[in-house]
């Protein structure tokens, strides 16, 4: 059984910075929040670091954002803040947004999939060709009533487009990324981030946990302990999350037919796919289709 998501943590007076939900958009900056475990989410979050660095568990993997960088990704994978050094001098911007909207903006066909994948894009914040840290300070003023709301809307579709159109020039500044993994994690999370990636790569298939646990060459009691405490989710609930992302990019870019999408995303029948999609998502496949189109 999947665990309920956690929501998006809210402002308290232990947390300063700065929130505004617009329309469509959710913005905030200040220090990062503490995260007592993974949560996910259905928008697209794009973070900017200005000062400091946010660490993350992404998918059970390590993800390193440094000053200086933007990192873009769809929440629909378990994510967790891990490290956020120095917290107390930490400057950092979040924007999140409906995964509707971005379907409203047309991307094109490959911008849509690097943006709906289970992997972040992380990128030097020149990518966005201005200066970005500007952006937010208006965008905190224009979300917050009045006639400027569509302003700061219209410019975050436009940094977006900037990112996606120079990852697919020059791809990911990932770097850090590798280093962190190798510098800072133990076995433990070594075999964490074995179990995610093995997971990912091969969901569409049949495998169980016990395939993943012996794939990275472990126990599967000790396999699947590990990874609960150490991501905060089941590996089973992992696993089908990656499936239920999979099946909701199916469904919002293809015309595949339910079933079909259901055999496409790993689900064993569709029966198991529809109790799945319906307790996570609020709604049927079809009707997750339907509301979105």
């Amino acid at each position: 059984m999947l665990e309920p998501m956690d929501q998006l943590l809210p402002q308290s007076e232990s947390e300063p910075g700065v929130v505004v939900d617009g329309p469509a958009i959710w913005v905030r900056r200040g220090p990062a929040p503490q995260m007592e475990k993974s949560h996910r989410h259905d928008d697209l979050e794009l973070n900017y670091v200005v000062r400091g660095r946010l660490d993350y568990l992404f998918g059970g993997s390590p993800l390193r954002v440094s000053a200086g960088q933007i990192a873009i990704f769809w929440g629909a994978t378990p994510h967790r803040l891990i490290d956020h050094h120095p917290r107390e001098d930490g400057d950092n911007c979040w924007v999140h947004i409906p995964l509707t909207t971005v379907f409203n903006w047309a991307l094109p066909d490959a911008q849509l999939n690097d943006l709906l994948t289970t992997r972040p894009i992380v990128l030097p914040a020149e990518a966005a060709g201005r200066d970005v840290e500007p952006m937010f300070t208006s965008w905190l003023d224009d979300l917050d009533g009045g006639d400027t709301e569509q302003f700061a809307l219209l410019e975050i579709q436009a940094l977006v487009g900037r990112l996606l159109l120079y990852h697919a020039v020059h791809g990911d500044d990932d770097s850090d990324l590798h280093a962190h993994a190798t510098r800072l994690h133990s076995n433990g999370m070594r075999h964490v981030a074995e179990m995610a990636r093995f997971t990912v790569a091969n969901f569409r298939s049949q495998i169980s946990t016990t395939d993943i646990a012996e794939a990275t060459h472990l126990n599967p009691n000790y396999a699947m302990t590990l990874f609960r405490e150490t991501v905060g989710t089941t590996l089973g609930s992992y696993l089908i999350r990656c499936r239920l992302a999979e099946a909701q990019r199916l469904l919002l870019t293809t015309t595949l037919t339910t079933s079909e999408v259901a055999h496409a995303a790993g689900f064993g029948s569709q029966s198991s796919f529809y109790a799945h999609f319906t307790r996570t998502c609020g709604l049927s496949p079809c009707a997750y289709r339907r509301s979105v189109r």
